[in-house]
Parts: structure tokens; sequence; C-alpha cells
């Protein structure tokens, strides 16, 4: 068996060349989370350069809706006889997070395929959510439609999460209608917060199915 030379010393990196390296590794890693990350997770741009390519605009969306549902969770309300309590829609650092620190639930009996139909209506400022409850790794489609322009938040919160966390699949503002499917990146809740921003009623009707256990309505 042929076995290729080892490096000499002199074709070795020297310190000065790893020092370098590693501050071109850290200057871009700044740069990526100045240009990048802040706008479009918090809608923070102090570059502006996140507004050019329409970053920041995403970040702001995701930061209103998490602002709206807090001020939704933080007022007091009866949740339903036989539901738990729900937890508002706020942005999280991604996934990753949920899978880091919060271990997912004991092995359970794979869900059953399920379709539902939901239909809600939003006085002039309110804000609902409907979720599905799900393992990780299970999915669902969706499709739904509103009679009139409102902002939404489609995410998922693991059970016992951090106050403050969730997980964004989705979001937008000035909608009447989205379509789609997504996987839940962990155990826990998954569904949407709705927010309407007209001066009327306006009525959501959504339809989902697939591998959840149950779906939680207002």
């Amino acid at each position: 068996m042929y076995n290729h030379d080892l490096p000499t010393r002199a074709e070795l990196p020297t310190t000065k060349q790893l020092l370098r390296s590693t501050a071109i590794a850290i200057v871009a890693a700044a740069v990526i989370l100045v240009t990048v990350v802040l706008p479009a997770e918090y809608g923070i741009d102090p570059t502006g350069i996140g507004r050019t390519i329409g970053l920041t605009e995403m970040g702001e969306i995701k930061r209103q809706l998490a602002e709206e549902a807090e001020a939704d969770h933080a007022a007091p309300a009866v949740a339903p006889a036989g539901q738990p309590e729900q937890r508002s829609a706020l942005p999280g650092a991604a996934a990753v997070l949920a899978r880091l620190f919060i271990g997912t639930a004991s092995a359970q009996p794979a869900p059953t395929a399920h379709s539902d139909e939901t239909t809600i209506t939003l006085k002039p400022s309110q804000g609902l959510e409907v979720k599905l409850e799900m393992r990780q790794g299970a999915r669902a489609t969706y499709t739904w439609s509103a009679n009139g322009p409102v902002n939404f938040d489609l995410h998922g919160e693991p059970p016992n999460a951090p106050r403050n966390f969730s997980h964004s699949y989705r979001s937008g503002r000035g909608s009447q209608g989205e379509q789609g499917a997504f996987t839940a990146a962990f155990d826990g809740t998954h569904g949407w917060f709705w927010r309407n921003r007209s001066g009327r009623d306006v009525t959501v009707t959504l339809r989902t199915s697939g591998d959840y256990q149950r779906i939680i309505r207002p």
C-alpha cells in the first residue's frame, strides 16, 4: 500500500497565515450577520443592503407579527375547555435551537392522517391562531383563503419552549390566501397566526390534511 508523503515543515501554514485565515473568517461571518441575518430575522439593517435586496421587509414582517402575537398572549383570555393554552408566534433564531436545547418527547404511536376545515372571523385589528399538534418529521398540507387582506405567520413551538421562542416557516402581510406544505421541525404545535389590519370583519377558511394528531382551534 502506498502512503502519501507527509508534508514537510516548509509546506505547513505558518502562524501568521493561520491568524490571517482566522481573521478573514471572522470578518466574513460579521459581514453575513450584519447584511443578511439581522435584516432577515429582526428587521435591523445598519448597512441598507438588506432593504435593497428585500431582506429587511421580511424581518420587519416577522417582528411586527411577533409583537402583535405577544400582545395577544399577554392579554387575559380563557382557553376553551380541554384545550391547552396557545403560545403566541414569536421569532426565534432557527429550528436548530429546538434540536440543541429542547429534547424531543419519548416515542409515541404514529399519528393518524387527518383532514379538517376551519373557519374563523377576525374583527378589525384582531388576531387568532389555529394550530396542529404534530410529531417531528410529520408532514401537513394546507390551503387558506380570506375575504380581505390579513397578516399571517406560519410557525411552530415545541413543548416547554423558552419564552419568546418560535420557529417561523413562512410569514406575509396583506395576503388573501396561501397554500403549500411543511414538515414539522420538532414535536409540538405548528400552525397559523392571522391578524386583520383592515377596517372590517374578515373571514379566514383553512383546509388542512396530513399526519397531525389534532387541530387546536380558537
